[in-house]
């Protein structure tokens, strides 16, 4: 694990393995920013500026990580503009990602928060033709910290959409029967009685 009160300002090059990006509310609760997976890399942000870690990194599974310190980073970027226009790409995704979850907690209520996570992982079905399935299927608390909510909600939801026969879910796969009606249906019931975080 690497606090975001670390020292620390080196940029981390994942080898091997997978961390998650995340942060916690001043209650405790845990915000997912996002996964890392082998190839990428995480921490230019202090590397660049020179400011504390905006969030703590959490090993997903066994990882290998190589460390480069911020000043054979920017001085890499400076030499290889193709690598500063790597980073610069990565900046803008987070950016927009950030973005996109200022709007949702603006604006969404928690149950249309689990609905558009859910939207969000989907991925084509490679054997139905028209189907969208996530898989491997995060667990509750994966989804309510993506999605800003409670374990409890997301446990609640899930059960709602298999009711209504938008989902089903089978070993650690969702699948996702009508991605229209989902969305169809997220934007009907706003943000649910009660569900507001």
């Amino acid at each position: 694990m690497l606090d975001r009160t670390s020292q620390s300002r080196d940029v981390f090059f994942v080898v091997e393995g997978t961390v998650q990006i995340v942060n916690y509310s001043a209650s405790g609760r845990e915000v997912a920013y996002a996964l890392v997976k082998s190839g990428g890399f995480f921490g230019e942000l202090s590397a660049l500026d020179g400011e504390p870690r905006s969030a703590t990194v959490i090993a997903a599974e066994p990882v290998v990580l190589a460390a480069l310190p911020p000043s054979r980073f920017q001085d890499l970027m400076l030499r290889r503009p193709e690598i500063g226009l790597l980073v610069l790409k990565r900046l803008t995704r987070i950016i927009r990602t950030c973005d996109e979850r200022i709007m949702d907690l603006a604006t969404l209520g928690a149950v249309q928060r689990v609905h558009v996570e859910l939207l969000r992982m989907a991925r084509p079905d490679p054997v139905r033709k028209g189907a969208w399935l996530v898989y491997p299927m995060p667990t509750q608390a994966q989804i309510a910290s993506s999605a800003s909510t409670t374990r409890e909600t997301v446990a609640r939801v899930l059960g709602q959409l298999e009711t209504l026969g938008l989902i089903s879910r089978r070993v650690k796969t969702a699948f996702i029967e009508d991605r229209a009606k989902l969305e169809q249906y997220s934007e009907r019931i706003g943000g649910g009685v009660g569900e507001t975080r």
